[in-house]
């Protein structure tokens, strides 16, 4: 975008990153956040969405001048809400004066996210942020024994802040990865797994200037990365004895522990100082015994298991659940903030895979209920399109819940998380259950119509053909 004459109060369209350009409001900033250092900028604050933003002069465009513009270049749902939003503010603001403060409009009211959703500022309330990216800020939150929860900055380096109570710190980093401002590690990365997420995190490594050696038991799969500029590795054992950190994302407990133990697996490549990251999603047992076979050699451990989907993958937006050897997830912070939005620091080993579970036990279920929905407003003669449209119009509003119904509705099952994986983790999130005897009668439900799922032959689909199970 051109530079262009701007103050204070002004409507723009504001471009960050891969996003496309969004409406919002040159606005004050809040007085403890510091303006970047280096090109000029404004502080933004978007339209349909709680979110806020430095946003450099050249990448803002007046609002009026270039609306139709904007308008026909995109088109999804949040971006109109969006503009609708903006059109109620100059609506109310006709005639009066206007102030900074843009309000809730009813399009919007309820929104949980929005395509901007990576780039919410925080205010801390122990001290003012310092050497603060231009676009993102670090923040630590520390659970402690007292109800009250504590917000600090951080500086790039992640500092981890030591409680004196000794308790468990977990640390949230906004990623920096999508205006490409981090500056990657010179440590050697190796990536083992190339699936729908080790696809995308792959890529953005790569695009973040990482230097990457790659492999996959289908080796094929590897030739695109190679033409990126990664590296190719015959073996795991190959991978982790010529990288300095290497991570791995696989599908189940089976194929974690067979990377690991099985011929020419990482153990083999194990000596001291060599660190391992595994990122499947697996349970805690699994996840304890890598560690302690991979700590015995001399290495060094970390697990991560990440949130998300192929799509979010791909963008670079995963939420990076870690847990293991603190001084190793410093190590991979570039490679976090290339992969993932935010990082959690969660202790020691086998709680990031506890956490994992629970998440995707939530989201499992959450779909079986979202298919049950539409197919009882369907069999009930009601519009399954209105159910939606009333349903994003409410409290339960989200990304995930428009996608799912909007491919449920068109009949596109193309996986962006394969179904057979969420019954996987709701069937390991039920024995975690068993094991601490907590009831877990919902996600033993939605379980139940996964496994009917399986048996239609939908695992290779996407989870949102749970739908399917309702049908038959």
């Amino acid at each position: 975008m051109a530079a262009v004459s701007l103050r204070l109060g002004d409507l723009v369209w504001g471009k960050l990153g891969r996003y496309p350009p969004w409406p919002g409001k040159i606005v004050n900033p809040p007085k403890d956040l510091k303006k970047p250092r280096g090109k000029k900028c404004f502080f933004v604050k978007f339209f349909g969405t709680e979110d806020h933003a430095w946003i450099k002069v050249e990448q803002l465009k007046p609002y009026h001048a270039h609306k139709e513009e904007m308008i026909k270049i995109n088109k999804g749902k949040r971006f109109q809400q969006a503009v609708d939003a903006v059109e109620e503010f100059l609506r109310r603001a006709k005639g009066k004066d206007q102030d900074l403060t843009i309000p809730e409009s009813s399009t919007i009211k309820g929104m949980m996210a929005g395509p901007m959703a990576a780039f919410k500022w925080q205010p801390t309330v122990s001290e003012p942020v310092k050497d603060a990216d231009p676009h993102f800020h670090h923040f630590l939150l520390s659970q402690t024994e007292k109800p009250a929860v504590c917000y600090q900055a951080i500086t790039k380096k992640l500092k981890i802040c030591e409680e004196e109570t000794g308790s468990t710190s977990i640390q949230a980093a906004d990623s920096t990865a999508v205006n490409g401002s981090i500056t990657p590690t010179d440590k050697k990365i190796g990536f083992l797994g190339l699936g729908l997420m080790g696809s995308g995190i792959v890529s953005n490594l790569l695009k973040m200037g990482h230097t990457v050696t790659v492999w996959n038991r289908t080796a094929e799969k590897c030739d695109l990365f190679i033409q990126e500029g990664a590296r190719l590795g015959r073996t795991p054992a190959e991978v982790v004895s010529t990288c300095d950190i290497t991570f791995a994302c696989v599908s189940d407990p089976k194929a974690a522990k067979d990377l690991v133990l099985g011929p020419s697996g990482v153990l083999q490549g194990i000596r001291p100082g060599k660190c391992y990251v595994d990122m499947s999603t697996v349970d805690a047992d699994t996840v304890t015994e890598l560690a302690q076979v991979i700590v015995s050699r001399g290495g060094r451990f970390l697990e991560a298991p990440v949130s998300g989907n192929q799509q979010l993958s791909n963008d670079g937006m995963l939420v990076i659940l870690a847990a293991g050897d603190r001084g190793l997830y410093e190590d991979c912070s570039s490679c976090f903030q290339a992969m993932g939005k935010t990082s959690f620091f969660l202790g020691e080993v086998g709680n990031a895979a506890k956490m994992m579970l629970i998440v995707n036990m939530v989201q499992g279920s959450f779909m079986a209920t979202i298919a049950e929905g539409l197919t009882l407003a369907q069999v009930t003669g009601q519009s399954q399109q209105t159910f939606l449209d009333i349903l994003n119009q409410g409290q339960l509003a989200s990304i995930f819940l428009d996608q799912k119904c909007q491919n449920i509705l068109q009949g596109n099952f193309k996986p962006d998380f394969y179904l057979k994986y969420i019954q996987k983790d709701l069937r390991l999130a039920i024995a975690l259950g068993d094991a601490v005897n907590h009831p877990t009668p919902m996600a033993a439900a939605a379980n139940e119509v996964y496994k009917r799922a399986k048996a239609l032959d939908q695992s290779d689909n996407d989870m949102s053909a749970v739908y399917r199970a309702y049908i038959h």
